[in-house]
Parts: C-alpha cells; sequence; structure tokens
C-alpha cells in the first residue's frame, strides 16, 4: 500500500505534518533460516518514476548528514540495517505545505520506502546502537551541480536534532 497526504501520518513511526508529494510504502521483509530477503523497489511498483543510479550511504549513531535539497532527483529511501530519523521540510513557495516538517523513524524496525520528490530539504540521524545502511534508488545519475546543502544546525530549517523524550 502506497500512502500519500494526510494518511502518511497513519503510518507508526512517522512524526510532524505531512509534506505535499512524499509518498511511502510499506516494505517487505522475507525471513527464512538462511537469512532474509527485503524487498526495495520494482520497476512496475505504482511509486517508481524512473531509475539513475542506485548508491548506500551508512551513518553511525548520533551522526547527522543534512540537510541537502535536490533540484531535479527523486530519492527513493530504504533502511536494510539500523534505524535512523529520517526529516523532511518543505520551503517550496508555491506549496500548500509550505513550512511542513516530518519526522519518519525508519529502518528494520519500521521497514519503509519514503520517495522524496525534488525541492525537499532532507537529512538524517543515526539512531540505536548500531550504524544505519541507507539504501537510495535515485531518479536520476548523480549530479553535483542540482544538490544544495547546508549546516544541520542551520536556523533556516526550524528543526533540533536533539532527542526527544515524548
Amino acid at each position: 500500500m502506497i500512502y500519500k497526504n494526510e494518511n502518511l501520518l497513519k503510518i507508526p513511526g512517522i512524526k510532524g505534518k505531512y509534506i505535499k508529494d512524499v509518498e511511502i510504502k510499506a516494505l517487505k521483509r522475507i525471513p527464512d533460516e538462511r537469512g532474509s530477503i527485503y524487498h526495495m523497489l520494482r520497476s512496475d511498483d505504482e511509486i517508481f518514476e524512473d531509475f539513475g543510479e542506485i548508491y548506500f550511504s551508512s551513518v553511525y549513531p548520533e551522526v547527522i548528514k543534512g540537510w541537502h535539497i535536490h533540484k531535479k532527483m527523486i530519492l527513493n529511501y530504504a533502511v536494510i540495517h539500523g534505524m535512523i530519523k529520517l526529516v523532511l521540510y518543505d520551503d517550496r513557495e508555491n506549496s500548500k505545505t509550505h513550512g511542513n516538517l516530518m519526522e519518519i523513524f525508519i529502518g528494520e524496525e519500521n521497514y519503509l520506502l519514503v520517495k522524496i520528490p525534488p525541492n525537499i530539504w532532507n537529512g538524517f540521524k543515526g539512531i540505536g546502537e548500531t550504524k544505519a545502511i541507507i539504501a537510495n534508488c535515485a531518479s536520476i545519475p548523480h549530479d553535483s551541480e542540482e544538490i544544495s546543502r547546508k549546516d544541520p544546525f542551520t536556523t533556516d530549517i526550524p528543526y533540533e536534532w536533539k532527542k526527544k523524550h515524548e
């Protein structure tokens, strides 16, 4: 099932306000005595748009990678090992969700595919006690000309990365 719009907030591990054009799909893991298969994305999935490249990124516990934004690339994130807190921020001027922030806790305990459209600021923090491995099936090959970055602690994005005890 693909979650969009306000339905995103029905998924366990999602906090904040929904962001227009972000989509999330619950993914399957198929375990047996030999190990597990982790499904991520197929070319015939409803959520799939285009293929540019697949790459993997790792992040250590409590380390923050962000903020960054892509002008053209669609990101399709899944975490196959460990856990992250993925944070999205919409500062698109003409978006009906301008100013909205989403926290998405994804990884082994909440196996999801998160589709992030262009022009959404995103960053993530390793949580838990082990490094996390993030897979991205990007819609275009990496192009350093179409990405912009900000310091994770910028005041331009109204977010604090500290642990919340809620």
